[in-house]
C-alpha cells in the first residue's frame, strides 16, 4: 500500500522510504479511515476454519440520540483486542449492531413525531406524521407497524452518525455484518427463539404479581430494578383480636404504607417470636375496614423490626409477594395499572369499611395515603404521629416514580429463580467462562444465587419484537390463553396485531369464536440476549454460524452482568447446551470529577466528537486504553494530552530514526554490537510481556509497558547509538546500529498498533508496504535470536550513566553538547564489567574525551567539563 499524500513532499532515503519534512497528526485520522474502508483492511476472512477465527459479540449501543464518551472508552478496549488478535493471525469476526429496540427509542419517536402507538388500529400505507421536527401539541394514534416504520426512519439518521463516529475512532469493525435489534433478521431470530422456548416448556405465561411502572405502563423485570432512597414515615396502627378472644390487648403494627390497609390479607410474625406464639390460629381485625385476617408465621418476619408484626398486603413489596405465595393467601389488589386505587373494592369490604374505601377510589397512592391516615386518626387507630424515615424504594432504572406491584398476565422464561437445578446449571456455565478481571465472576454468581423469580420478558409497549402468538376466543369472546396459536417458522417475523394465524380470516379478529393477538412485545433484553445468534447467522447462515460460535469474546460494562451477560447465557444454555462465548471482558464506568458515573441518563455525559477533534483519535484511544479492565476510570483530558504528545513523539522519533540509515533494507542486517543486542534482548522481553497481557485481555498493561520502553528507547538508546549510526566509528558498527534500529522501529510500531492505529499506520507507510494492521505480531524468539547472549541489563545501566553525565551539564546550566574532558564511573566490579561494551557509545553520546572506571560500592559518576569558551 502506498500511504496517503503527506503534508510535504518529503525526502526519500536510500531505501526509497518517503519521509515527510514536517510530520504532523493533522488530517491523518480522516485519510486513513478512507483508505481502510477502500481497501477492506478489516474484512473478515470466511475461508478460515473455526480454530483460526476470533469472534467478538460486540455490544450494540442504544440508538437514542447520540453516543457519549463512555462508548469511546469501552469500545476502544474491544478494538485493541480485535487488532491484536488480527495481528496474531486470526480471522477476526468483529460485527457491529444497533440496539434500536426498546423504550428509549420509542419515547424519542413518540415525542419527535407527535404520535402514539395503538396496536388495535389498522396499518395506514403512506402515513405522514403530524411533525418531523419535534413540534406538536397533540399525539396522533397510529398502528404498531406505522409506529415501527417511524422508529426506523428516525434511528436510521442516528445510526449513520454512530457509524461515522466509530469509524473516526478507528474501530476495526467489518461493517458488512451490521445489524439492528429491530431489523427483520433480529425479529425473526427473537421470535424463533421464543417459540422454541415455548415448545420446550422453557417459556410460560402466568397471571401473577408483577413489578409495574405506572408512568411507562409496563411490567419491569428484576434485572431492571434499582433502589433509590426516598422519604417516608412509619405509621403505628392499632389492630384488635377477633373470634371472641379479645382480652383488651391491642396489637400494634408499624407500616410505611397505610394506604394499602384495604389490601391486607394477613398479619405475620416470626415463628420464634414468643410474644405472638399464643396467638397461633387466631384472627385479627384490621382498623378502619373491620376485616378479619389470620395471624400467620413466616421466617422472613423480623422480630427486631418495629413491633415484630407486619401486615401482608397484596402487594406492597416483594416480601409481600413471597408471603402471599408461600402461605397460600388470597389476593385483594387495590392499585391499578395507572397507579390509582381501583373502582372494584375487595369483596370482603362492607358497610362503613366499604364507605371508607370509596373515599380513595381513583386517587393516587400519595393522595390515598393522606386520606387513609385521616381515617385512622378519626377512628382512633393511629398511635401517635407518623415518624419520618428515609429508606430504599424499588424503581425502574429508567423511571421516575416508585414501582407498584400489580397482578397482570405476563410471559416468563425460566432462569433458575424458581428451579434449584437450573440455577445450579447456570452457575456452572459461569464457571466455564473466563472473566476478565476474574473477580467479576462473583457478581455473576451472586446475581444468579439471589434470583427469586423467573425472567419476565413481556412488556406492555409497542416498539419491540411482538410476542408471536394469537389466542382463540371462546363463545363469550374471552381469550383461551392455554391454547395459543403459533405461526409457521417460515413466516417469521410476524406482527400478530396485523398478521392472521393459519386457518383464520381478518374478519374473525376480536370476534367471539375467532381470535385475538397477544398485545405485548418482548423486553429489549429478550432480543439483545441473542446477539451471538443474530450476528452469527443462527438459523440463516449455517456456514458462518459454524465458524464463529461459541464466540471468543463478550465485551461489556460490569453493571449489566445481571442483564445482558446473564440473559445471553440463559438463551445459549437452552438453545445450544453450551456457553455463548469463552471470555467475558468487563469495562468499568467513566466517572465525572465528583466520582459519579457519566451517562446520558445522568445528565453529565461528554459528547466525544469535540474530544476527537481537539486531541485526535489516537490520543482519545490512549486515554481509554489506559483504563484497567473492570475498573471505573475518571474522565481526564490531561491523559488525552499525554496521548497526543506520545503520538507526536512517535512521529518525530520515527522520522529521526529513519533518517539515521537505510532502515527498510536493514531489517535483515546482522546485529553485532553488545549495546544493540542488549536493546533487542529488552525488546524481546517486552514482546513477551505484552503478549501475555493481551492474551489475558489486559490491554492497559500492554500499553503501559510499551510506552515505558519507548521513552527509554528514545531518551537512551537512540542517543547512545546516534553517532555510531552515522558511521563515526566505521560502516560495520553503523550497520549493526541500523539493523537494531530497524528491528526496534518495526517492533514498536506493531506493539503500539492496537492502541494508536492512525499514527502507527502513517509511520509504517513511510517505509513499509501493505497495512501495518494486516502485519503479524512481533516475534520475541526472532528478536532474542538476534540479541544472542547479550544481557538485557546492559542498556538500563548505560542509560543510568548517561543520565548522570547529562545531569552534570544541566546542573551547570550548560548545553548537552558541552564537551567533557574526563569522567569517572564508579561502581561494583560486576556492573563495571557489564557496562564495558557500552563505554564507546557512552563517550560519543556524552561528548566525552575520556571515560574512566573505578571500583566502588555503588554507582557514582563525576565529570570534568571543558572550560566555557
Amino acid at each position: 500500500m502506498t500511504g496517503p499524500n503527506h503534508n510535504a513532499a518529503g525526502a526519500a532515503n536510500g531505501s526509497g522510504a518517503r519521509i515527510p519534512d514536517k510530520p504532523t497528526l493533522e488530517g491523518i485520522d480522516e485519510r486513513w479511515v478512507e483508505r481502510w474502508q477502500a481497501d477492506d483492511t478489516y474484512a473478515f476472512d470466511r475461508s478460515k476454519p473455526r480454530s483460526q477465527v476470533f469472534a467478538i459479540d460486540t455490544p450494540p449501543p442504544t440508538v437514542s440520540g447520540s453516543l457519549h464518551v463512555g462508548h469511546v472508552f469501552s469500545y476502544t478496549h474491544t478494538d485493541t483486542i480485535a487488532r491484536y488478535q488480527r495481528m496474531r493471525g486470526q480471522a477476526v469476526f468483529y460485527p457491529m449492531g444497533w440496539d434500536d429496540n426498546g423504550l428509549p427509542t420509542e419515547r424519542r419517536v413518540q415525542n419527535y413525531y407527535g404520535v402514539r402507538c395503538d396496536p388495535s388500529l389498522p396499518y395506514q400505507p403512506n402515513f405522514t406524521p403530524p411533525s418531523t421536527e419535534g413540534k406538536h401539541s397533540t399525539e396522533v394514534p397510529i398502528s404498531r407497524p406505522n409506529f415501527i416504520e417511524l422508529c426506523g426512519l428516525l434511528v436510521a439518521e442516528d445510526e449513520k452518525a454512530f457509524e461515522g463516529l466509530f469509524r473516526r475512532l478507528g474501530l476495526s469493525v467489518d461493517w458488512r455484518y451490521l445489524y439492528a435489534t429491530i431489523d427483520e433478521r433480529s425479529r425473526r431470530a427473537s421470535q424463533r427463539s421464543f417459540l422454541d422456548h415455548l415448545a420446550k416448556g422453557q417459556a410460560y405465561q402466568l397471571q401473577a404479581p408483577s413489578l409495574w411502572d405506572v408512568t411507562f405502563q409496563t411490567a419491569v423485570a428484576q434485572a431492571e430494578l434499582e433502589d433509590r432512597d426516598r422519604p417516608s414515615a412509619y405509621h403505628t396502627l392499632r389492630f384488635t383480636r377477633a373470634n371472641g378472644a379479645n382480652d383488651g390487648t391491642d396489637l400494634l403494627i408499624d407500616t410505611t404504607r397505610p394506604e394499602l390497609l384495604a389490601a391486607c390479607v394477613a398479619v405475620v410474625a416470626n415463628p420464634d417470636d414468643e410474644r405472638y406464639q399464643p396467638l397461633a390460629g387466631q384472627t385479627i381485625t384490621t382498623p378502619v375496614y373491620g376485616v378479619e385476617v389470620p395471624l400467620v408465621f413466616h421466617d422472613l418476619a423480623d422480630p427486631e423490626k418495629g413491633t415484630g408484626l407486619a401486615m401482608i398486603c397484596t402487594f406492597g413489596d416483594l416480601t409481600d409477594v413471597t408471603w402471599w405465595r408461600e402461605l397460600d393467601l388470597p389476593a385483594r389488589p387495590v392499585i391499578g395499572r395507572n397507579g390509582r386505587f381501583v373502582e372494584e373494592a375487595p369483596e370482603v369490604l362492607a358497610g362503613q369499611g366499604l364507605a371508607h374505601y370509596r373515599a380513595i377510589v381513583g386517587k393516587t397512592v400519595h393522595s390515598g395515603q393522606q386520606i387513609v391516615v385521616e381515617q385512622l386518626r378519626a377512628t382512633g387507630s393511629l398511635i401517635g404521629e407518623p415518624r419520618p424515615i428515609s429508606h430504599p424504594v424499588k424503581f425502574y432504572e429508567k423511571g421516575d416514580k416508585p414501582l407498584e406491584i400489580i397482578t397482570t398476565r405476563q410471559w416468563y422464561i425460566r432462569n433458575g429463580g424458581r428451579d434449584a437445578d437450573l440455577r445450579a446449571a447456570l452457575i456452572e456455565r459461569g464457571e466455564q467462562i473466563a472473566f476478565h478481571p476474574d473477580y467479576m465472576r462473583s457478581r455473576y454468581r451472586n446475581w444468579v444465587e439471589g434470583l427469586h423469580g423467573d425472567w419476565l420478558i413481556s412488556r406492555q409497549r409497542f416498539f419491540g419484537v411482538p410476542i408471536p402468538l394469537w389466542y382463540r376466543l371462546d363463545a363469550a369472546g374471552d381469550p383461551l390463553y392455554g391454547q395459543p396459536l403459533t405461526p409457521n417458522a417460515d413466516s417469521l417475523p410476524i406482527d400478530p396485531s396485523t398478521d392472521v394465524p393459519t386457518g383464520c380470516r381478518e374478519a374473525q379478529r376480536g370476534q367471539a369464536g375467532g381470535f385475538t393477538a397477544d398485545p405485548d412485545v418482548m423486553d429489549t433484553w429478550a432480543t439483545s440476549s441473542l446477539t451471538p445468534q443474530i450476528a452469527g447467522g443462527w438459523g440463516e447462515d449455517d456456514d458462518l454460524w459454524a465458524r464463529v460460535y461459541p464466540f471468543d469474546m463478550r465485551p461489556q460494562a460490569h453493571d449489566i452482568i445481571r442483564t445482558w451477560l446473564f440473559s445471553t447465557i440463559v438463551r445459549s444454555h437452552f438453545a445450544e447446551d453450551t456457553i455463548p462465548w469463552y471470555n467475558a471482558c468487563l469495562s468499568g464506568w467513566i466517572l465525572d470529577p465528583d466520582r459519579k458515573k457519566m451517562g446520558k441518563s445522568k445528565g453529565n455525559a461528554m459528547v466525544p466528537t469535540d474530544l476527537l477533534e481537539a486531541y485526535g483519535s489516537d490520543a482519545v484511544r490512549y486515554w481509554a486504553a489506559s483504563g484497567r479492565p473492570g475498573t471505573d476510570t475518571a474522565f481526564d483530558e490531561s491523559q488525552m494530552k499525554i496521548g497526543r504528545r506520545l503520538a507526536i513523539k512517535l512521529l518525530n522519533a520515527s522520522k529521526f530514526a529513519l533518517g539515521m540509515g537505510e532502515l527498510a533494507s536493514a531489517l535483515d542486517t546482522p546485529v553485532t554490537e553488545p549495546v544493540d543486542q542488549a536493546m533487542l534482548a529488552q525488546l524481546a522481553k517486552l514482546v513477551d510481556e505484552c503478549t501475555r497481557a493481551l492474551d489475558g485481555f489486559d490491554y492497559a498493561r500492554a500499553l503501559e509497558r510499551t510506552e515505558t520502553f519507548f521513552w527509554t528507547f528514545t531518551d537512551d538508546y537512540i542517543e547512545l547509538v546516534k553517532n555510531r549510526s552515522y558511521a563515526s566509528r566505521g560502516d560495520e558498527l553503523a550497520a549493526s546500529a541500523h539493523g537494531a534500529l530497524a528491528r526496534a522501529l518495526d517492533t514498536l510500531l506493531r506493539l503500539f498498533a492496537p492502541f494508536l492505529p492512525f499514527v502507527t499506520e502513517e509511520i509504517w507507510s513511510w517505509w513499509r508496504d501493505g497495512s501495518l494492521h494486516r502485519a503479524s505480531w512481533p516475534d520475541a524468539a526472532a528478536l532474542r535470536a538476534d540479541a544472542g547472549t547479550a544481557s538485557d541489563g546492559l542498556l538500563p545501566l548505560a542509560g543510568q550513566v548517561l543520565t548522570e553525565l547529562r545531569k552534570t551539564k544541566t546542573e551547570a546550566k550548560l548545553s548537552l553538547r558541552t564537551p567533557i574532558t574526563t569522567a569517572t564511573i564508579t561502581d561494583t566490579p560486576d556492573r563495571l564489567a557489564l557496562l564495558e561494551p557500552a563505554l564507546a557509545d557512552l563517550r560519543d553520546a556524552s561528548v566525552a574525551d575520556e571515560l574512566l572506571t573505578a571500583v566502588g560500592n555503588e554507582l557514582m559518576v563525576t565529570a570534568q567539563l571543558a572550560p566555557a569558551r
